[in-house]
């Protein structure tokens, strides 16, 4: 009998400590989850607004390309129409005011024996502007692509503070007078859901 109760006493005194150490390891993993979640809020929220800035940087620079190919086809016009008025002073000092850009489309145009329906159809044809918009662009993607990650990544820290707040529900509820097996049972299953959530935790990205 004595025996009994000797072990009925360790059996709890080993359960108060390990419930206690639980809920210390678990509420200190849980403010650790929401701390990274909100780091990663905040990422998402710098990436969300430098993919904004990168698209207004891309839409200007269409805009100065647009401009650009606007100037080249109205000075390629007045030089057509120079040439094809046999005014050859006219269509030289025209030329001579051809964009660096549209220069070299021109030339090639020229080299090739002039097959295209004309120096803007050429791959060498690249107005100002042009590669800036598309290297925004990308980086407009990039940006966006990495705030949704971001996103992703403090949803995920956040879904682990649900699963540590079982593993507090779980231990308190295993510290209260219940049957011995029933406080075995939700000890085991705290201890088993937080091991889970640890393993899991260990293989998200961290940030400080």
């Amino acid at each position: 009998m004595k025996d009994e109760q000797q072990r009925a006493k360790m059996w709890t005194r080993a359960t108060e400590i390990v419930g206690v150490f639980l809920l210390s390891i678990t509420a200190v993993l849980t403010a650790w989850c929401g701390f990274e979640s909100s780091k990663w809020g905040g990422e998402m929220s710098i990436a969300f607004s430098q993919a904004s800035s990168a698209r207004i940087t891309a839409a200007s620079a269409e805009g100065a390309a647009r401009d650009a190919r606007a100037f080249d086809l109205t000075v390629y016009g007045a030089y057509v129409e120079a040439v094809g008025g046999g005014n050859q002073e006219l269509a030289d000092y025209i030329s001579a005011r051809f964009t660096p850009e549209f220069q070299v489309a021109y030339d090639a145009w020229s080299a090739d024996g002039m097959v295209e329906n004309g120096p803007f159809a050429r791959p060498e044809y690249v107005p100002e502007g042009t590669v800036e918009a598309e290297e925004a662009s990308a980086r407009a993607d990039a940006k966006f692509e990495e705030a949704l990650e971001n996103n992703a990544r403090g949803d995920r820290y956040s879904l682990l503070t649900v699963l540590f707040a079982l593993v507090l529900f779980l231990t308190a509820m295993s510290q209260r007078e219940n049957p011995t097996w029933v406080s075995r049972t939700l000890l085991g299953l705290a201890l088993v859901v937080a091991v889970v959530g640890i393993v899991i935790m260990s293989t998200f990205p961290v940030i400080i």
